[in-house]
């Protein structure tokens, strides 16, 4: 008798433990889905970027090569609109839902504006 009530105490603390893992698995299974998810959008997002990038890439590689004397000057004049492109890159990256700071540089914002983003742009 006292056999059979060992057996039984046994099998219940095996059934909580089976429990309790049960229960990290499906938290572990959340993670993964909701990991999977983000993923997802953020792929599809970079998928956008890339086909704007490429379809404006295409006119500019047909255009001919200039002189050496000019290309001396331009440089010169990309360099001051750079920093102003750079800028307006970022913004273009935070505006398609991507963190800009350096908290977070690259990652998908989730939950709407990123405060260190727009100080960031602020600036």
């Amino acid at each position: 008798m006292n056999d059979i009530f060992l057996r039984v105490d046994e099998l219940e603390s095996q059934l909580g433990r089976m429990h309790s893992d049960f229960g990290e698995l499906k938290l572990k299974i959340k993670e993964l889905l909701e990991e999977n998810q983000r993923l997802r959008i953020e792929n599809q997002q970079l998928r956008k970027v890339l086909k704007r990038e490429t379809t404006a890439e295409a006119p500019a590689l047909g255009e001919a090569t200039e002189e050496p004397a000019a290309a001396k000057t331009q440089d010169k004049e990309a360099l001051a609109v750079a920093v102003g492109e750079g800028y307006d890159n970022l913004a273009r990256l935070y505006h398609e839902g991507f963190h800009i700071c350096n908290v977070y540089y690259g990652h998908l914002r989730m939950e709407g504006d990123c405060l260190f983003c727009l100080s960031f742009l602020s600036k």
